[in-house]
């Protein structure tokens, strides 16, 4: 039981690092694209495009997560 416990804590807690960190990942990126490479004449529209792909890779991060437990599942009932 407190095997399992410590494996499914681990499991969501990378969930939740990942979501987090694809999250920050997108916006520092779309913020140097604006500042470094459009020197900031495009500001704030690749900031935003940046946090868009950065949760749009966290939801998907999740929805990942999910389907693995729902296999899991699915083999542990056979």
């Amino acid at each position: 039981m407190k095997r399992e416990f410590v494996r499914l804590l681990a499991n969501y807690g990378n969930a939740g690092f990942t979501f987090g960190s694809a999250i920050i990942v997108g916006f520092v990126g779309g913020l140097l694209i604006d500042q470094k490479v459009f020197s900031g004449r495009t500001a704030p529209w690749f900031t935003f495009v940046g946090l868009a792909f950065g949760i749009a890779a966290g939801y998907k991060t999740l929805f990942e997560l999910i389907w693995q437990a729902k296999d899991e599942e699915k083999r542990q009932r056979k």
